[in-house]
């Protein structure tokens, strides 16, 4: 009996510390998973505040440009730096919002770096893409419609349009016939308020994204050689592994000029 009794008393010595042990296991566990999510989180809001820093000292708002587009190409240009698909001095985004009619100054170039609008300007779409309001896009040769996406940008030539600027889209799907298709940079008469004043919208180009002569040089110089160019637009299906938020959020805000971005240290 009395083995009995002190076998039982022994078995639930065994349980009980078991289920403590699992417990405490448990606890610890839950405690470093909210450590992480802490830490995470600490992370993301950090880049939010530094994006949002950029775009209130850059003065972004006063120009239309609407702060989730903006947030949608610093994103971008992140990710593609990582990706070392941006030279290493670049600190500078050009951004294409199409979501505005074309007799708005839907171009931006902003640097990061600096926190400045180097400039807000006109921008015309593809005629296959619609009249004063783009709504239709594509990748097709011939389609004469304009591409959405994240673009880097490389060497200037000298074609039918004059200085010109080659692009190479990023965004399998979406934009990455840009070369085939001859998508550049260039100047256009018909990007000008004259043209405005006569047609009630810009002129459009075959799928370009043409600008006024009188800022081409301009805007050529600021963004050639391997810099992003982003061209915005609300359309279902669009996607791109470069507005990937949780890599972007690993990393702190750039120390220099460079852009050189450092993991973070939270």
């Amino acid at each position: 009996m009395k083995r009995r009794f002190w076998l039982a008393i022994t078995l639930l010595v065994i349980l009980t510390s078991a289920i403590l042990s699992s417990r405490s296991a448990t606890v610890k566990k839950a405690v470093v998973l909210t450590k992480k999510e802490a830490k995470a989180n600490a992370v993301t809001s950090a880049y939010a505040g530094y994006v949002s820093d950029i775009y209130q000292s850059a003065g972004l708002k006063t120009t239309g440009l609407d702060y989730p587009v903006f947030q949608k190409a610093v994103t971008g240009y992140y990710n593609l730096k990582q990706n070392r698909k941006l030279a290493t001095s670049s600190s500078v985004v050009a951004i294409v919002d199409f979501n505005k009619a074309s007799t708005q100054k839907r171009m931006w170039i902003v640097d990061l770096v600096k926190k400045q609008l180097l400039l807000n300007t006109w921008v015309a779409h593809g005629q296959g893409s619609g009249g004063d309001m783009p709504t239709q896009f594509s990748d097709r040769n011939e389609s004469h419609q304009s591409s959405l996406g994240f673009y880097v940008t490389d060497d200037v030539y000298y074609g039918k349009h004059g200085r010109s600027l080659r692009l190479d889209g990023m965004d399998s799907g979406f934009n990455s016939h840009a070369r085939s298709r001859a998508v550049v940079l260039h100047a256009a008469d018909y990007v000008c308020e004259n043209t405005i004043k006569q047609l009630g919208r810009l002129g459009r180009s075959f799928g370009c994204p043409a600008v006024s002569p009188e800022v081409s040089n301009k805007i050529i110089d600021l963004i050639k050689g391997k810099n992003m160019l982003y061209v915005n637009a609300d359309v279902n299906g669009y996607t791109s592994k470069y507005l990937n938020e949780n890599f972007v959020a690993d990393f702190a805000n750039p120390a220099d000029s460079s852009m050189a971005i450092t993991k973070a240290g939270l």
